[in-house]
């Protein structure tokens, strides 16, 4: 299992290399000022750092209660970043379409934009954060007692 420090850099690091790439990339496509889609990406980006926490601390634990390990194949990390981004989009719709004045189809719209990009982002961002630092598989009782 993953540190609570482990866990903040990646869900830290995964939000600000995300920020940099999708706030001016929002702006143009949906031709919205960049001040606007910048406020939206960042309480965006607050609220997927926390869901990202809490949905990856819970995924590991039933991975390893499942499987009696962390580790994830390919078919596991599609199924991964697929219900990360499902949860996601339902709890951000509301507030992109509050933000920006739009009708919440809109919303969707935007919101499902986004997650296309990070869909494929969180696969490869996940995996490359994996081979960088990789998971140590010991047992639990010696995982605890370290």
């Amino acid at each position: 299992m993953r540190t609570a420090v482990d866990r903040i850099r990646h869900a830290i690091s995964f939000e600000l290399i995300a920020l940099l790439i999708v706030t001016p990339a929002a702006s143009w496509l949906f031709g919205k000022p960049m001040f606007d889609m910048g406020v939206v990406v960042i309480v965006s980006a607050t609220i997927a750092t926390l869901w990202n926490y809490i949905y990856n601390l819970g995924f590991d634990h039933a991975l390893r209660r499942l499987t009696g390990s962390v580790r994830k194949s390919v078919p596991v990390r599609v199924v991964h970043a697929l219900l990360f981004e499902g949860g996601l989009l339902v709890a951000l719709m509301p507030t992109t379409a509050l933000f920006l004045g739009v009708p919440v189809l809109d919303a969707l719209f935007v919101n499902a934009s986004f997650a296309v990009f990070y869909l494929v982002y969180a696969f490869v961002f996940n995996w490359a954060y994996d081979v960088i630092f990789p998971v140590s598989e010991k047992p639990a009782s010696a995982a605890h007692s370290a």
